[in-house]
């Protein structure tokens, strides 16, 4: 939690200074890439990491074929990525800067391959080593970003940094992993073992696509529609949105364990605490959104400048769907509970098919804005409404929408 708390005060002060550095063209360059690259982001890891960890602590004496296997999965997937990118760059007619940017991201993928060694620290709980090396590793980062904004070095020196955090991270992970006395070339592959691993994965591996295609298709539809300049103006409001999103993710985690020992329980009492745990990501989406929403003019101005002053109105629009992401993370955790994680790739898949057409259909006639609100309107969809349509699914959506009407609040007169 530490090393995400001071990347997000890293984000919200040296990368600003970065956004307002390069201004909405050359971010803008920056932020498709990375979007266009991103979409693809779950054919790397295949989903695997949190497979690795189950598996690991079950068996400590497969330890060496387990990784071998999976970072000869998370290469392949890489490769995959890859051939994509060629094939994508081929057709296309995006500038040359563009391309090489978009390659180089690509490339990265392969080094982010040897971060399932953190799966393993995970596995003997020694997620410490992890965190240090990201902390390290986004403090040197965030000095030399620093001193290429001083003496103002172009956009492709920060791509460069960008590559150096992803190769930081690997070799420290590296050189933690052989400090507790392991090594890389004891890993053996193995395809008896990969199909178990894809086997267990595969459902993991789809939603990833998902959720990429989902997060990361109105920054691409954008370029295609309007240009660099606007997706940069979009992107610099999006980051401030999204900085907020890792909060319900670890206060569901640490919550999660109390909600299934209620389950094996009592029943009234595990649906209690659901309701309660839906209430509590309600109240906490509304207190992230009504600052943002008195002061994000001020805010955009202050921190980027006047350049990006048309991000206050998407970052206005944008922050509401925070409410709806805050659920989806809680009710995610319902879906596990109850064992019905099918139900939740379809419900994505709703969302992103929404965000889909309705960035086709928006974004020509309003812009950026249109962008904004087909998002927030398939945050909705996916999330909240989508439950509704199924049997199995539908009590999660009552809950919600009791959340979302403070029903239990008003009546208990407490959150929790």
């Amino acid at each position: 939690m530490a090393e995400k708390v001071i990347r997000l005060l890293i984000a919200l002060s040296v990368g600003v200074w970065v956004t307002r550095y390069l201004g909405p063209t050359e971010f803008g360059i920056l932020s498709y890439a990375q979007s266009f690259v991103g979409i693809f982001a779950a054919l790397s890891s295949l989903g695997l990491n949190d497979i690795i960890i189950r598996e690991l602590v079950k068996s400590q004496d497969d330890h060496n074929v387990i990784m071998g296997s999976s970072f000869g999965l998370q290469t392949l997937g890489s490769t995959i990525i890859m051939v994509i990118i060629a094939i994508s760059i081929y057709v296309n007619n995006d500038e040359p800067l563009t391309n090489k940017i978009i390659v180089i991201l690509g490339l990265l993928t392969f080094i982010n391959s040897f971060t399932i060694i953190s799966s393993y620290f995970h596995s003997v709980v020694k997620s410490k080593y992890f965190a240090l090396t990201g902390l390290v590793g986004v403090i040197i980062s965030a000095l030399i970003k620093i001193y290429l904004i001083v003496f103002e070095y172009s956009l492709i020196y920060f791509v460069y940094t960008l590559a150096f955090d992803v190769v930081f991270l690997a070799v420290g992970q590296i050189w933690y992993y052989k400090k507790m006395g392991h090594s890389l070339f004891t890993w053996r592959f193995s395809w008896s073992v990969s199909r178990v691993l894809l086997k267990d994965a595969w459902p993991l591996i789809l939603s990833g696509i998902i959720v990429s295609i989902y997060m990361k298709i109105d920054q691409v539809m954008i370029k295609e529609f309007l240009g660099n300049s606007e997706v940069g103006i979009y992107s610099a409001a999006v980051r401030l949105s999204e900085a907020w999103y890792f909060i319900p993710t670890i206060i569901c985690s640490s919550l999660f364990p109390a909600i299934i020992n209620a389950k094996l329980k009592d029943d009234n009492l595990y649906m209690d605490r659901l309701q309660r745990l839906y209430n509590l990501m309600v109240v906490l989406g509304v207190v992230i959104i009504l600052p943002v929403l008195l002061f994000s003019s001020w805010m955009i101005q202050i921190l980027y400048g006047s350049e990006f002053i048309e991000s206050a109105m998407v970052l206005n629009i944008h922050i509401l769907g925070s409410v709806f992401v805050f659920l989806g993370v809680a009710n995610q955790k319902w879906f596990i509970s109850e064992n019905i994680q099918a139900y939740n790739i379809i419900c994505l898949g709703m969302g992103m098919m929404a965000n889909i057409l309705l960035n086709i259909a928006m974004i020509p006639t309003y812009g950026i804005i249109g962008a904004a609100y087909a998002t927030l309107i398939s945050q909705f969809i996916a999330s909240v409404l989508a439950p509704v349509f199924f049997k199995k699914t539908r009590n999660s959506f009552f809950m919600m929408v009791r959340a979302l009407l403070f029903v239990q609040i008003f009546k208990d007169r407490k959150l929790l």
